[in-house]
Parts: C-alpha cells; structure tokens; sequence
C-alpha cells in the first residue's frame, strides 16, 4: 500500500511538472503579451528557453522608466530579496530614490548583476524597453553556459497605468547548459516577482506623490 501511495505521488508530480514550469515561466503575463515579439527578441531568435512576466502599475511610463534603466549591482540594485543576493556576495543594495547619475545609460554600458558578472546594455527606448545581455566585450569571471538577453518593456495602458513586462531570453552554448538554466529561471521567477512589485511600489509612490 506504502508502495503504491509513493508511486502515485511520483507520478502525480511528473505530472505537475509542466504545468508548474509554465506557471513560473509565464507569471503575471497575459497570453498575448506571452506570444507578443518584444525588443530584444532579435538578439536571440533561437532561444531554448524563455521566460515572460508582467506586472500592472497604477503610475505612468514617466515614473517607472527612471526605476527600471537605474538597475544594476553597484547601481540602484534590483528591488528583490538584496539579503538573498548578498549570500551570493553581489553586494545588491537597492536603492530607494531615483539617482539621476544612474539615469543616462547608453548602447554598451555596462550593467552588472554580480562583480563578477556582466551584461551589456543592448538598448534604450526611453519610457518604452530596456534590454541587457551577455556579450564578449562584458567579459565576466565565471561566465554563464549560455547567452543570455533581459529585456523591460514598459507600455502605458487604461487610467494613465502602465503595464511592465520583463523578458529573459536563454540561448545554450554547451551540452549542459539546461541544467543551470532551468534552476536559474526558478531562482528568477522568485527574484523577479519580487522585483516587479518593488519597481510597482516605488514607482506608485512617486505618482501619488506628484498628484499630490
């Protein structure tokens, strides 16, 4: 009997397993924004693995950009779990303010997630998208098995809100990148659901505060 409970209980989450991926690679993002070809998209057309996921923020495009274009390590950080970070010694302190000195990024800047690790800003669209990735110019320490792109694409919508959607895009470049992929877009869905609500709350903040 023992045996058997075990083995539905296995099966059961084999099952599971797709359905729970996609959850976690899709959450928050509408099923068009999920099919939607974004910027950043043509940095990696034949990526293995994707990930799409949105939040809704009651502030327009004008208030969230200067929150989003300012991440970094050594910038305005990420708006996540900073103490989880740290643990991985990034020295993530998210910031709380806008800084205008973190606020003229071009094509080529550099953007850290890590010291160690360092992505290229690929392109700016003031107010609308934001996209890094991994790039030899950027060269890091211990470099991912994968190329990689992160693009924030930001769309004003109903009420003067606007409706952020964040992108990672995975290109393997080794026979066993999957097997750091996939545990690191689990470990980003938690980072970035984080994120995204920290981005929502600052930037709501500032909305209220110029109405008011």
């Amino acid at each position: 009997m023992r045996r058997a409970l075990a083995t539905g209980a296995v099966v059961a989450g084999l099952v599971a397993v797709p359905f729970v991926r996609t959850r976690l690679l899709r959450a928050g993002a509408t099923v068009d924004e999920v099919g939607a070809t974004l910027p950043g998209d043509e940095l990696l057309v034949d990526a293995d693995l994707v990930a799409t996921r949105a939040i809704t923020i009651d502030a327009p495009t004008e208030c969230v950009w200067p929150w989003v274009v300012q991440i970094g390590q050594g910038r305005g950080g990420f708006y996540s779990y900073d103490m989880l970070e740290n643990l991985a010694g990034s020295e993530i302190h998210s910031a709380t303010t806008v800084v205008p000195d973190w606020q003229h990024v071009r094509v080529g800047d550099v953007v850290r997630l890590h010291p160690q690790l360092a992505l290229e800003v690929a392109g700016v669209e003031p107010t609308h998208a934001f996209v890094i990735r991994s790039a030899d110019s950027t060269p890091s320490t211990s470099p991912p098995p994968y190329d990689f792109t992160w693009a924030f694409v930001l769309d004003p919508i109903h009420d003067g809100g606007t409706r952020l959607v964040v992108r990672e895009r995975y290109r393997y470049i080794t026979s066993k990148a999957a097997l750091v992929a996939e545990p690191v877009a689990v470990a980003s869905f938690v980072m970035t659901q984080r994120m995204l609500r920290g981005i929502k709350a600052r930037a709501e903040r500032d909305a209220a505060a110029m109405s008011g």
